[in-house]
C-alpha cells in the first residue's frame, strides 16, 4: 500500500515589482511533482492580503482581515511541510515575508521548513540563515539541505529552466527526500502525542 503524498505549502516571498520568485518558484514546484511524494499548494505573499499592523495581544483582526487570515491558516495548518523560497535583500530575507510568518505560530509548529533561495553572490544563503532563527522560535524544524541560485538571474535560460538542470535537479531531489523524511517522522510523532509548545 503506498503512502498518501505529502501536503507541502510553497511559500513565495517576495513582492518586489518585476520579482524573479515565480521563475524560481515555477521550476521548484515542477521539481516537486516530479519526485512523487508530494502534493503542493503555492502560497504566493502577493497574492496576500495580510496588513502590516497586527491586532494586539487577546485583540481580534479587523473584520475586513479576519477571512484572510482564516482561509491562509486553514491552507498552512493542512500543510505536512513547507518550503520557503526567498531571495536576499540587504543580507536578510524580505519584511513580506516575515509579515506572513509573523501572523501565524501553530500551524507552522512541529513541522519541517525546507529553503530554496535565490540572490547575487550569495545565493540567498544569508537570508535562509536569518530565517532559520526564526522557524526555529515557532518550534519548527528546518531542514539541513537547501537549494541556492547565486545571480540567480544568470542561471536561467529564457524558458525559465536553470541552464544547469542535472545538478540543480539533484539538489532539489536531496532537498525533497529530506522533507518528506521529516514531514512523515513528524506527522507520526504529532498523531501519536500532541506537541508540548
Amino acid at each position: 500500500m503506498s503512502e498518501a503524498p505529502v501536503r507541502v505549502a510553497v511559500v513565495v516571498g517576495s513582492v518586489r515589482e518585476g520579482r524573479f520568485a515565480p521563475t524560481v518558484a515555477s521550476w521548484f514546484t515542477e521539481q516537486a511533482g516530479r519526485h512523487g511524494g508530494f502534493e503542493v499548494d503555492v502560497v504566493d505573499v502577493a497574492d496576500l492580503a495580510l496588513p502590516l499592523v497586527m491586532p494586539g495581544r487577546g485583540s481580534a483582526p479587523a473584520p475586513e482581515v479576519v477571512e484572510e487570515v482564516a482561509n491562509l491558516s486553514a491552507r498552512l495548518a493542512a500543510a505536512d511541510a513547507f518550503v520557503v523560497i526567498t531571495p536576499e535583500y540587504n543580507h536578510s530575507y524580505p519584511a513580506s515575508l516575515k509579515n506572513v510568518v509573523d501572523w501565524f505560530m501553530a500551524e507552522w509548529r512541529a513541522k519541517p521548513v525546507a529553503f530554496v533561495s535565490y540572490g547575487g553572490i550569495s545565493g540567498g544563503l544569508r537570508a535562509v540563515e536569518h530565517l532559520r532563527q526564526v522557524f526555529a522560535e515557532l518550534h519548527a524544524v528546518t531542514i539541513r539541505e537547501t537549494v541556492s541560485f547565486h545571480g540567480a538571474h544568470g542561471q536561467f535560460d529564457e524558458n525559465g529552466s536553470p541552464k544547469d538542470a542535472p545538478a540543480t535537479a539533484v539538489a532539489a531531489k536531496a532537498l525533497l527526500d529530506q522533507l518528506e523524511w521529516w514531514a512523515r517522522s513528524l506527522a507520526q510523532g504529532r498523531a501519536a502525542r500532541p506537541y508540548p509548545a
